[in-house]
């Protein structure tokens, strides 16, 4: 009789990661669920329970067997996907095991708190109330900077935009937002000056929010996504949520006008259609989640702004729009096509054009470096976000802390070095439309005829297929024959704009 073979230490680790994403699986519906569906008098319960997994995910991927069992994996004979898997377990471990276990939870909870206040906070416009629980936020965030950027030997902030994308540096952001400060001013207010002698007819509603709904899942359905394994609901903040194999997105809706809706469900479904296309044989290791929050960002921003805002797509769109709410004359094709591509500098980010939405992004990153490096205080952010804003865009936010300093749900849980991900997205998404258009002859045809199949068969044979198979550099590389390079953004809104 011989004895069972015991299993090599990367099948352990496979089995630890397997039981960690079903965790993280609960962790996300639940985080979803409490955007969307909870009442407000569940907040406290909900977050102590979220804090308590988190603490646990923790606790399994920090243990000091997951280190010995990453150690001796390393030198077993693995193939080239399960060497890349290794390496992406070998992150998280890195990455996990320089936290404690107590500045998990409290930075949860903090964080929690923080979001569920933001939620009344902000349409009150209260900032005062908004800045101390926030406060707690930015103390805890820093905490955990200094104690990666002493370990990485980076800075502070260095240290936790590494944890949105891999191997970037605040020097790369400083290089390629410094090139785009040289000309998108001056591109802004030529686009601005031009459209001015275009006059444009806004669409007159009410429109109906459940007819709206109906747009939404007529457009997502032609943009391919899988209703069997998704679903979309409403939220404060527009996201992108759940697992690969159960996706939740959401939208806000708005009677008075319904394309901020609509392209924000074309933007979560671009995102949607990343995570229900990752790698399915790997799901539940590291290697099959999306390569980098810029990489899952340049998916959202391909399928909104290079696609749903080309004139192609746009006839197509059109149709189904009259369809739901009939004929008027801002739907007329020629006028639809300029109200889409239309540059009208504004306070929201979420509703910014492709034009200005740069300046919204450069005015978050120098805040949020300036913040997690101690170089200014929570109290010194409205100040300084009117300065900015009125430098990049000429606009006015004294106040105004709604539509200013507390829009974006983001600094609330501590998501700090996730702002120049979007930027980044975008560079990343006209560079991949471009060489798609290059390997699809017929492209503009297709999209004319509402056929997407090939488009979205390059995005899967090229992106989305590899799951973090890749590094970004040569993800980008393989699939477009360069690193990233910022020119191909430029021409992008050269083209459509100008």
């Amino acid at each position: 009789m011989t004895s069972a073979k015991s299993p090599s230490a990367y099948e352990e680790l496979r089995a630890i990661f397997t039981r960690l994403s079903r965790f993280d699986h609960l962790s996300a519906i639940s985080g979803w669920d409490m955007q969307t569906m909870m009442p407000p008098g569940g907040n406290k319960a909900r977050s102590e329970a979220l804090a308590e997994l988190n603490v646990l995910k923790h606790q399994i991927l920090t243990a000091q067997k997951t280190g010995a069992l990453l150690d001796r994996a390393q030198q077993e004979s693995l193939n080239e996907f399960d060497r890349a898997n290794l390496h992406e377990m070998r992150r998280q471990y890195d990455n996990a095991v320089l936290v404690p276990g107590s500045l998990v939870e409290a930075k949860s909870l903090a964080g929690a708190r923080c979001e569920h206040a933001w939620r009344t906070q902000r349409p009150a416009n209260d900032w005062e109330g908004f800045s101390d629980n926030l406060r707690d936020v930015v103390k805890l965030s820093r905490e955990e900077a200094q104690i990666r950027a002493q370990a990485a030997g980076v800075s502070r902030y260095d240290a936790l935009l590494n944890l949105y994308e891999p191997g970037m540096r605040s020097a790369d952001l400083e290089r390629i937002f410094g090139d785009l400060k040289t000309w998108l001013p001056e591109l802004l207010q030529k686009v601005v000056a031009k459209q001015q002698q275009e006059p444009c007819l806004i669409p007159q509603g009410p429109f109906n929010v459940e007819t709206q709904r109906k747009l939404s899942l007529s457009v997502m359905k032609l943009l391919g996504f899988d209703f069997d394994g998704g679903r979309v609901d409403v939220s404060a903040h527009p996201f992108c949520g759940g697992v690969p194999e159960d996706v939740r997105i959401t939208t806000r809706y708005n009677e008075k006008e319904f394309l901020t809706a609509l392209l924000g469900i074309v933007h979560e479904t671009g995102h949607a259609r990343y995570e229900q296309n990752l790698p399915r044989e790997w799901l539940g290791q590291p290697i099959a989640l999306a390569r980098s929050t810029a990489i899952h960002e340049s998916q959202s921003l391909f399928f909104e702004m290079q696609l749903a805002r080309g004139e192609d797509f746009l006839k197509i769109l059109r149709p189904l729009i009259i369809k739901q709410f009939g004929e008027q004359p801002a739907l007329e094709e020629n006028n639809f096509i300029r109200l889409n591509q239309r540059v009208r500098p504004g306070l929201i980010r979420v509703d910014a054009d492709e034009v200005s939405y740069p300046a919204h992004v450069m005015l978050r990153y120098e805040i949020e470096r300036a913040l997690i490096e101690s170089e200014i205080d929570v109290d010194d952010i409205p100040a300084l976000w009117n300065e900015k804003m009125h430098s990049y865009l000429g606009l006015d936010t004294v106040g105004d802390y709604r539509n200013g300093c507390m829009q974006d749900i983001h600094w609330t849980d501590g998501a700090f070095g996730y702002f120049p991900t979007y930027t980044l997205g975008a560079m990343y998404a006209a560079q991949l439309f471009n060489s798609a258009r290059a390997a699809i002859p017929k492209l503009s045809e297709d999209i004319t005829a509402g056929n997407l199949h090939a488009l979205f068969h390059w995005l899967q044979q090229n992106i989305w297929r590899h799951g973090s198979r890749y590094p970004t550099d040569t993800l980008i590389t393989n699939a477009t024959g360069e690193t990233l390079n910022p020119r191909y953004f430029r021409q992008h809104l050269e083209n459509r704009y100008l």
